[in-house]
């Protein structure tokens, strides 16, 4: 039985390889469904994890799905949000707190890309992922540097790493994603730690950006000074969960941040932080 059972799970470790390295087509068109006029970025309660949801020109693009544990959670908040479809789903790196609830999204809403790095894990979490995109013949998207995505007018959401193909730390696979409205530039940051933040830097990328979400929850292991320094925020958003066991975010992040006079936005402390842009000027929601 415990051969039957190990080889069992190389067979699946094999599928998922071979799945996310081919994929399959979808041919979703994409419909607007948001009528909001400016930019409206969600950074969504999911206790100790990551999720944001974007909205802009009619279009939706959600990066991370938070842990297991908040998955009917976040799937309430984007009810409630009126979602019907996701032009574009980013998973930045396949950690659970990252990706909880992603197959839940997969299996309830229409989504037209869905980009995650080539980086395998063998979780149930990461497996019940993969078979929702299987189940739904959707083809993934690895995100590459430079690439583009459509948001539509006035806008620009542009992918800046992960810049190598293989790390020692799942953290550093993390999609970064620098989003701009017109002059107002918003950078997300996943789990990226100071490997990725140095890999941006040598690579001369515009890192600049007035608000960051704070990489990898505020740990001491991300937002180097030198990287804190390129970007030069204004706001700094941290999500994290109240009396998490990590200890996040570090004193040291929170220093350097106040150090700075970065205003400081936590979902532990406020819940669901809400900022929108009308291109010129970055308000946060009451």
């Amino acid at each position: 039985m415990k051969f039957i059972k190990k080889y069992f799970n190389i067979l699946s470790i094999v599928f998922i390889f071979i799945f996310l390295m081919s994929g399959c087509t979808n041919n979703t068109n994409s419909n607007t469904n948001s009528n909001y006029s400016g930019l409206k970025v969600h950074y969504i309660d999911v206790g100790q994890g990551d999720s944001e949801l974007i909205q802009v020109n009619g279009k939706n693009l959600l990066i991370d799905a938070g842990p297991n544990e908040s998955r009917d959670k976040l799937m309430s908040y984007l009810n409630k949000q009126n979602i019907k479809k996701l032009d574009y789903v980013i998973a930045t790196h396949p950690d659970e707190d990252h990706i909880g609830g992603m197959g839940n999204v997969i299996k309830k809403y229409t989504v037209n890309k869905f980009y995650t790095p080539k980086k395998i894990v063998n979780t149930k979490t990461f497996e019940y992922m993969i078979q929702q995109l299987k189940n739904k013949n959707m083809k993934i998207d690895a995100p590459t540097p430079g690439l583009q995505l459509d948001l539509g007018k006035n806008t620009t959401a542009e992918i800046l790493a992960p810049n190598s193909k293989s790390y020692p730390d799942t953290n550093n696979y993390s999609v970064v994603l620098k989003l701009t409205y017109g002059n107002t530039k918003f950078l997300f940051t996943g789990d990226a730690e100071k490997t990725s933040e140095m890999e941006m830097i040598d690579k001369n990328y515009d890192l600049s950006a007035d608000v960051l979400k704070v990489g990898h929850h505020g740990s001491s292991s991300s937002t180097s000074q030198q990287f804190l320094d390129k970007v030069n925020p204004k706001i700094a958003v941290i999500s994290c969960g109240k009396n998490n066991k990590y200890g996040h975010p570090h004193k040291k992040t929170i220093n350097k941040l106040k150090k700075k006079n970065i205003q400081i936005y936590r979902t532990d402390i406020s819940g669901t932080i809400i900022l929108t842009s009308n291109g010129t000027k970055i308000s946060k929601q009451d």
